[in-house]
């Protein structure tokens, strides 16, 4: 296979896989998708692996006075992803996540002082990449919501210098409109009922799950890579870890092993199918 070749086949499978993450459109988000340049999810995976080096992973959106289960497992995801292109990440989030995680993952507080404690963690170790992934963005008037349309400013620490501090590229991840670098599909966000975010990104990815775009985005990029993905049995094993440790699901609230309502069967339904459309070797 010639290399324009292989460049056409890896445009195609990442155009069907957008439209995978899209598919149950229960927020809305397949109609965001039509409106974004398509190929993001390709552009993204070649900046992973042509941006080698310190990657920050902003993730934790707060819900019933702890963390849900989306984002932090996708989180984890691109953590692996990271050091398999032999990059070194870190997970940037609140202290409930961090908690959780930073024993076992390398970690960083926001502090309530974001500004500043973005300019100083840049200049110590200046990113290649930063990726937000389920994070809540700050709307038009200033405020955090959830879904609901619900105040959660008290809950939230300001995670937007992150982004707007990073001299590189960025890539933000979301799946209702109210999070980090959704302001990139303001207007059709605009048609939804919902108080969108209003931060922008070098490129977005959406998804009916932010986690789902997240293990899409490391399958690809390691189809890219020539490495060994992980499987949904470490997505269990991640999603399991979580919940032990206080998340719990975004849309139930409950401490079960899902993902905004969505079983683990889903999950690996998904992923069955986007290993399926890596498989072939030609463009239909």
């Amino acid at each position: 296979m010639t290399h324009r070749d292989l460049q056409s086949l890896a445009l195609a499978h990442s155009h069907s896989i957008e439209s995978l993450l899209t598919r149950q459109n229960h927020r809305g988000m397949d109609d965001i998708r039509r409106g974004l340049p398509p190929g993001y999810l390709l552009r993204a995976a070649h900046t992973l692996i042509d941006r080698i080096g310190a990657v920050f992973i902003v993730t934790g959106f707060p819900v019933a006075d702890t963390f849900e289960t989306d984002g932090p497992a996708g989180a984890l995801a691109l953590y692996r992803l990271t050091e398999r292109l032999g990059g070194t990440p870190t997970i940037i989030s609140d202290p409930t996540v961090v908690s959780a995680l930073r024993t076992r993952y390398r970690c960083h507080t926001i502090t309530e002082d974001s500004e500043r404690d973005a300019r100083e963690l840049f200049a110590q170790r200046e990113p290649q990449v930063v990726i937000s992934i389920e994070r809540p963005g700050a709307a038009q008037d200033g405020g955090y919501y959830n879904m609901a349309g619900e105040d959660i400013s008290h809950a939230c620490l300001t995670a937007e210098p992150y982004l707007a501090h990073a001299n590189c590229p960025t890539i933000a991840i979301g799946d209702g409109g109210n999070e980090l670098g959704m302001g990139n599909v303001a207007k059709g966000l605009s048609k939804l009922n919902i108080r969108a975010a209003v931060s922008t990104v070098d490129e977005l990815i959406v998804a009916d799950v932010s986690n789902w775009a997240a293990y899409a985005l490391c399958a690809l990029t390691d189809w890219l890579a020539g490495n060994t993905p992980d499987n949904i049995g470490q997505i269990q094993i991640d999603i399991d870890s979580l919940v032990a440790q206080g998340a719990v699901d975004g849309v139930t609230r409950q401490p079960t092993a899902t993902e905004d309502g969505f079983t683990l069967a889903d999950t690996a339904v998904l992923m069955t199918d986007i290993s399926q459309h890596l498989s072939e070797e030609h463009v239909a």
